[in-house]
Formats: C-alpha cells, structure tokens, sequence
C-alpha cells in the first residue's frame, strides 16, 4: 500500500480503536481490560492474512468497510 493510502488507513484504525475503548466484552486473557487498538489492528491482520501496510491498495475500500464492521460488531 502507498504511503497516503497507509496513512488514511492507519487514521481510521485508530478512530476506530477509539471507538472501540470501553466497548469490546471482558476477556480472561486480558484482566485489566483490553487494548481496542491492537485488537482493531490485529483483527485487520487476521482478515487480510497480512498487516494493513502490506495489502494492496485496490483493496482501500474494502479495509475501510471492515473497519465499520468492527465499529458494529465488537467482539
């Protein structure tokens, strides 16, 4: 992914984990509560099978749409 494309998409990662903070349900592994930017971050590693960084950027809109699922669906 280019640089601009990378960035914006980094912005709405952590727009969404800012979001997410005080949302996502408890979780054992995670006492004290848990990190929504890494989860976001993590999450979007695991769908695309690689970092946000890495993926192409004909595919923009389609982390963006992601994004907004995990705004929806806090897991």
């Amino acid at each position: 992914m280019n640089k601009k494309n990378s960035s914006a998409i980094w912005k709405l990662i952590q727009e969404t984990g800012d979001f997410l903070k005080g949302k996502l349900p408890p979780h054992p592994n995670h006492p004290t509560g848990r990190n929504p930017y890494a989860h976001v971050a993590l999450m979007v590693k695991n769908h695309f099978g690689m970092s946000y960084k890495d993926v192409s950027d004909d595919k923009k809109e389609e982390i963006i749409k992601y994004l907004d699922y995990l705004r929806d669906n806090p897991e």
